[in-house]
């Protein structure tokens, strides 16, 4: 059973977000009340992964697994190819104990394999069919982003994909602030987050998640060699795209 989040409730000066043993002992709780239609995402994700993995030898990355959801969901989904390998990739050591305990027996029988990895110094990565950067990229620098996704297009077979979700800007600020008021609604909504949390998470997250707007986002990815890019979801502020390797 997920821990209740409550890392924000009594803080009163919060210090820069980090995913450190406090985060992860509740990450999985957080996103689900912080991130809108996040299980269904996942599924939706989960169902176009299949699509892109072939019936045998097929390889998924997954760079900034945290508690290994993801990967969760790819390995038990009904139409996944036995054969198919894993690999998800983390910095934060408390994140990558948690996808060990949920991930034990796909772990064990060598079908998912965690990597310790910071995603601006990423190793070489396996050659892959799917790399999956779920709302990753906006907690790296800026000015590092562009590396890694060329990184990702340069490890992709071709026909293999990209799924990157992220929170997003606005490209007009009058429906930016429309878009945030509607996200604190949702989150005073998920099992009554307060004002007073809400505000001190986005204190904390302020020098740390940095969003770019959804144009930004594509005109990197087609930098990095993408040249077939999509929107395959959207609440307000939050997108999910794909880009596939041609």
């Amino acid at each position: 059973m997920d821990i209740r989040d409550k890392l924000f409730l009594t803080i009163n000066k919060p210090l820069d977000f980090a995913f450190d043993h406090r985060v992860a002992g509740v990450f999985d709780d957080m996103v689900a009340r912080s991130i809108p239609f996040y299980h269904e995402i996942q599924r939706i994700q989960a169902d176009l992964v299949m699509d892109f993995l072939p019936d045998d030898g097929g390889v998924v990355c997954d760079l900034g697994c945290s508690t290994g959801t993801t990967l969760d969901y790819l390995v038990n989904h009904p139409h996944c190819p036995v054969s198919s390998r894993f690999f998800g990739f983390d910095n934060s050591v408390p994140m990558l104990e948690k996808a060990a305990i949920k991930l034990a027996g796909q772990i064990g029988s060598g079908r998912v394999i965690l990597r310790s990895a910071d995603l601006t110094d990423m190793p070489a990565l396996p050659p892959c069919n799917v790399i999956i950067l779920n709302w990753s990229l906006q907690f790296v620098r800026p000015i590092e982003r562009e590396w890694l996704l060329k990184k990702a297009f340069d490890a992709l077979s071709t026909g293999g994909v990209l799924l990157l979700s992220e929170k997003v800007l606005a490209n007009d600020a009058m429906f930016n602030r429309l878009y945030i008021e509607h996200y604190l609604h949702f989150k005073k909504s998920q099992g009554g987050y307060t004002d007073a949390e809400n505000q001190r998470k986005r204190e904390a997250l302020e020098n740390v998640l940095v969003p770019y707007r959804l144009d930004e986002n594509l005109r990197l990815l087609e930098i990095a060699g993408f040249q077939h890019r999509d929107v395959y979801f959207q609440w307000f502020n939050f997108v999910c795209m794909m880009a596939v390797k041609i």
